[in-house]
């Protein structure tokens, strides 16, 4: 029997119901993130906004307890950025990820050599785990303990091989400051696992993403030799409409392809966007091209309308105002044009401090 193609907007279709964008959903901040397999969140707030896209009744102070609860953490996982996680996946993530640190840090200037690396580190790990710092401050303790080393060089091995975690108020709504770090057992309690599960990875990627290629996951991931794994797992393949092999779980649901899909507007960095080699399910190329054509590939947060990227939206705050500014890559109809207002509006709601006025401006 051929190989079933499915084509993009079925795709996305599929796309969307796993990541919980086509309808809000009732689960809870901790069981949210642990079906999207982590946020991406270097920018403190994307995760914020990348749970109220997908959750039915959401606060701040929901994923604000939960981070200052420890039930879930800030921490560099997949693709080496940080990603927001729940403390399971902390443990559990850790030891798959490692190998894209070992690689950048290994090739890196000033990297002690032999033994000396195994005592820097573990010197490192009991400076950060007697309290959280800085990089800059773990760099300055280093130092003064083994002048003869290079500085950068500890700090770099530290911040990359060891397990650590980004502490609040670092992530916390609308807070600021320096980054400071300690390491997994002194903020969990327990150390990461000592081997990773990559066939329970595949199985959590593919619920959240699927169906996806084998180029897929190692984009999404950073890590490569997938290929085996996806042999040993009882998976359905498919084709896209470009010919390349797609692999999903047996029972992943596939919705119609015309089921509707509500406006939603997105972080920057939503992982929705960023774990897939092939992105043609959720965006057209011209699209990713304008999306992403910033300093250090970081997008502009993004907009869907019928399930796909159709512009860019950035938020302006004052003292006295709040304004979502739409821009477009084409021109919208007036429904779709409607919808996308009647979304700003309601992420203002969320966002804006009571008292300000609020404004949405279609550029």
């Amino acid at each position: 029997m051929p190989t079933k193609v499915l084509t993009d907007r079925a795709l996305n279709r599929a796309l969307l119901h796993r990541q919980l964008l086509l309808d809000r959903t009732a689960l809870n901040v901790v069981d949210a993130v642990e079906h999207l397999v982590g946020m991406q969140a270097q920018a403190p707030n994307a995760p914020y906004l990348g749970l109220w896209s997908r959750l039915a009744a959401f606060t701040v102070e929901d994923l604000s307890t939960a981070i200052t609860e420890r039930t879930v953490v800030r921490s560099s996982l997949m693709r080496g950025t940080i990603h927001l996680v729940s403390a399971a996946d902390c443990v559990a993530l850790h030891p798959l990820t490692r190998i894209i640190f070992e690689r950048s840090v290994r090739a890196a200037p000033g990297l002690p050599a032999g033994a000396a690396l195994d005592e820097v580190l573990a010197e490192a790990a009991g400076l950060l785990a007697d309290q959280p710092r800085s990089l800059a401050e773990l760099r300055r303790l280093l130092a003064e303990s083994r002048p003869d080393q290079d500085p950068e060089g500890m700090g770099r091995a530290a911040r990359y091989l060891l397990p650590l975690v980004h502490v609040p108020p670092k992530g916390l709504w609308g807070q600021t400051g320096q980054a400071r770090m300690t390491t997994v057992r002194a903020w969990l309690g327990r150390d990461v696992e000592p081997h990773g599960d990559r066939a329970a990875m595949l199985r959590r990627y593919l619920a959240g993403y699927g169906p996806a290629s084998a180029k897929d996951v190692q984009t999404w991931s950073g890590l490569a030799g997938w290929r085996d794994v996806f042999a040993g797992l009882d998976l359905r393949t498919f084709r896209d409409e470009r010919g390349a092999e797609l692999f999903d779980l047996p029972d992943a649901a596939l919705p119609d392809p015309d089921t509707p899909a509500p406006v939603r507007l997105l972080p920057e960095y939503d992982n929705c966007l960023r774990s897939h080699t092939d992105r043609l399910r959720v965006m057209a190329a011209e699209s990713r091209a304008a999306l992403f054509a910033t300093k250090n590939d970081a997008p502009m947060p993004a907009f869907l309308v019928d399930g796909f990227v159709r512009g860019t939206w950035r938020l302006r705050q004052d003292r006295r105002t709040a304004t979502v500014v739409i821009q477009p890559f084409a021109p919208l109809t007036k429904r779709h044009a409607a919808a996308v207002v009647g979304e700003a509006e309601r992420l203002l709601a969320f966002v804006a401090p009571e008292g300000r006025d609020t404004h949405v401006l279609v550029e």
